[in-house]
């Protein structure tokens, strides 16, 4: 009999294990595409994720090659590449509505900024995520004639208490400079308390609270940055025949243009 009964906790142990693997491999693969999915809907671009590893007991989690797509008409291949982005997750929150983050941690991801001195590839997928339900600027829905009411499902909200992004590499290209491009590092980002409170924060409102930070710190490393780029390409039109003096003066217009905005 006792030998029955060892056998019988030997079982169920293993298969208490086989079940938390099985659901840990689940929760890792919905992640992955709830990640792909959503972030695709709210910068509407591709978003790829490699990887996804989850400890339902910790909380504690690691996003591998997380790729955010470049928009129609610019060239580079993507505008945000990050390698490892770790986190820690209250474990209990992602069964309420409001999933809790307690910490995420970027490190060196890089970032393309592309312009061509009038606008940018990061402000036009900010321009994107403020256009989709949940973001601040969004336009109100006009209702139809023919629309039936029917019960929206809430959309999850999410509480960060930390966000930090170090040693962010910038690419910058300018298009209207030939395609010159150099490449900086932008201060330390760090935000705290995004979603704190019982409201919580949506999706879009999150993706768009951290892309206006990185915008605005990738414009700012870029600026003078690009102005050498641009000094560059005034002395090598100056060595051209006398044929580019107009295009060196449409270039010279550009850049005055884009540093006043």
């Amino acid at each position: 009999m006792k030998k029955f009964i060892l056998r019988l906790v030997v079982a169920l142990v293993v298969i208490v294990i086989i079940a938390a693997v099985a659901m840990a491999l689940s929760l890792n693969w919905v992640i992955k595409k709830g990640v792909q999915t959503v972030g695709g809907k709210v910068t509407k671009v591709d978003v790829k994720l490699n990887s996804v590893n989850l400890s339902l007991l910790s909380g504690a989690g690691e996003f591998k090659g997380l790729i955010v797509g470049n928009p129609p008409g610019f060239g580079a291949p993507w505008a945000i590449n990050v390698g490892t982005l770790s986190l820690a997750i209250e474990p209990r929150s992602l069964l309420s509505d409001k999933i809790i983050v307690r910490s995420v941690n970027v490190q060196a991801p890089e970032i393309t900024f592309e312009t061509d001195l009038r606008a940018n590839n990061l402000s036009k997928i900010l321009a994107n995520v403020q256009g989709v339900p949940g973001g601040e600027h969004q336009a109100p829905a006009q209702p139809s004639a023919a629309a039936q009411p029917q019960e929206a499902k809430a959309p999850k909200k999410f509480q960060v208490d930390d966000f930090l992004i170090k040693d962010a590499k910038v690419h910058v290209s300018v298009t209207a400079l030939g395609g010159r491009s150099a490449t900086v590092t932008i201060p330390e980002i760090h935000l705290q308390d995004l979603g704190k409170g019982p409201d919580g924060i949506t999706a879009a409102e999150l993706t768009q609270r951290i892309l206006e930070t990185i915008e605005r710190d990738a414009a700012q490393a870029s600026s003078g940055t690009i102005s050498n780029l641009g000094n560059q390409a005034l002395s090598m039109a100056r060595e051209m025949a006398n044929g580019g003096t107009n295009s060196l003066q449409n270039v010279t217009k550009s850049l005055g243009g884009f540093f006043k905005k």
